[in-house]
């Protein structure tokens, strides 16, 4: 089941609502992290039909988008859709984010923008040869705090089903980060009752 999870102060932004994206968002907001997603639609998403994601047999990209927005809406995920990110900065101990509307802080940022890597270049992670962004298995960018998933640090890989487990893995890292321990998120089927029955409720 998932770890017990009270109220937290801390804020994660992610910037790109793509499977990465979104799935990070999921991570985080389900368990009590404040979160905002900026997006711009321009996922591949929308030219994609997956027959091989497993567990699904076969669902066209924008409907399995549809799906995917509902669910991190049903969390409490801030999706500003079409504000467009502008730049992000380090600024005290987490990162500014700035768009076309406005300023936003945050204490952890997810880059999860495709192979547009102009905001990780503005930020000043580390490369790697094959001019991807460098991580480890947890996501995390050589700046501390700012993680980046999917084709960002994939060369040539664009699958939903990779996108959707890097976005998961630096969601988890990140709630690992806030509670001082390996967080885990495993439900189940109780769990699934009682928040359905709480959705359902609102």
């Amino acid at each position: 089941m998932s770890d017990e999870t009270t109220a937290d102060d801390a804020t994660v932004i992610v910037v790109g609502g793509g499977p990465a994206g979104l799935s990070a968002a999921l991570f985080t907001a389900k368990n009590g992290l404040e979160t905002t997603v900026f997006d711009t639609d321009e996922t591949w998403m929308h030219k994609a039909h997956l027959f091989n994601y497993l567990g699904i047999g076969s669902v066209g990209g924008s409907e399995f988008m549809a799906t995917a927005r509902q669910q991190v809406d049903d969390f409490g995920v801030d999706r500003r859709q079409g504000e467009v990110v502008t730049a992000v900065s380090e600024a005290g101990d987490g990162f500014a984010v700035e768009t076309e509307n406005g300023s936003y802080d945050a204490d952890y940022v997810v880059l999860a923008t495709g192979a547009n890597r102009e905001l990780a270049e503005g930020l000043g992670v580390a490369f790697t040869d094959e001019d991807t962004v460098d991580v480890g298995v947890e996501m995390e960018t050589s700046v501390e705090g700012a993680y980046a998933t999917g084709a960002m640090v994939r060369a040539e890989e664009w699958q939903a089903a990779i996108a959707v487990g890097d976005g998961a893995a630096a969601g988890l890292n990140i709630l690992s980060e806030e509670r001082g321990e390996h967080f885990h998120d495993f439900d189940v089927p109780a769990d699934a009752e009682r928040v359905f029955g709480e959705l359902l409720a609102e």
